[in-house]
C-alpha cells in the first residue's frame, strides 16, 4: 500500500512512513519540516577522524548552535556527538519546532538541547563556540524545476530567494 501510494502521489516515503533515517539515527518527519539529508550529519557522525567538526571545537566549547534546525537532527546528531556540550536549535518555523521537539524528546535530549523560535540570529543568545546551520539555499530556477517528491516539502526550509543566497546574505 506504502509503495502504491509513493508512486501515485510522488509523496517522499519518509512522509508516509512518518521517519527518516540520517546516520544510522532513526527521525520522526512530517510535512512540516524537509527531508533530512544534510552533509553536515557525516561530519558530526564521524568521530574524531578526518574531515569532522572536532578541529572547531576545544576543551573549552560549551555552546553549540543548530541555525535552521528544521525536524531536529543535527541538533540531536552534535548531542550525541559531543555529550558535555548544550545545544539551542532554533528555526522560523513554529510547525518545524514541534517536528524538532517530538525528535529531541524522542532520543531523551531535552535537558541538553534547548529549541529557540528565531528568524535567523534574531531570538539567539550567543555568543556560540560553534554554529551548525543548513539553510535554505535553492535559487528560485532549481525550486521552479524541482520533481513532486521536493515540491511536497516545506518551500520555507528550501528556497533561497532568485540565487538561493537571501538567507545567507542576511546572516552574513
Amino acid at each position: 500500500a506504502l509503495v502504491g501510494e509513493r508512486i501515485a502521489t510522488r509523496r517522499p516515503a519518509a512522509y508516509l512512513t512518518k521517519e527518516a533515517w540520517l546516520q544510522n539515527v532513526p527521525f520522526y518527519v512530517d510535512e512540516r519540516v524537509i527531508v533530512p539529508r544534510s552533509f553536515i550529519a557525516e561530519l558530526l557522525a564521524d568521530g574524531e577522524g578526518e574531515g569532522t567538526l572536532d578541529a572547531w571545537l576545544s576543551d573549552r566549547t560549551q555552546r553549540v548552535l543548530d541555525l535552521c534546525t528544521g525536524n531536529g537532527s543535527l541538533a540531536v546528531l552534535a548531542a550525541m556527538a559531543w555529550p558535555e556540550i548544550r545545544i539551542e536549535a532554533a528555526d522560523i518555523s513554529e510547525d518545524a519546532l514541534a517536528v524538532a521537539r517530538i525528535n529531541v524528546d524522542r532520543h531523551g535530549l531535552q535537558d541538553r538541547i534547548r529549541l529557540l523560535h528565531s528568524d535567523g540570529l534574531a531570538a539567539c543568545p550567543g555568543p556560540y563556540d560553534l554554529i551548525l546551520c543548513n539553510p535554505p539555499y535553492v535559487n528560485a530556477q532549481s525550486m521552479a524545476q524541482l520533481p513532486p517528491e521536493y515540491r511536497a516539502e516545506p518551500a520555507l526550509a528550501l528556497a533561497g530567494g532568485s540565487d538561493g543566497m537571501d538567507f545567507i546574505r542576511r546572516l552574513l
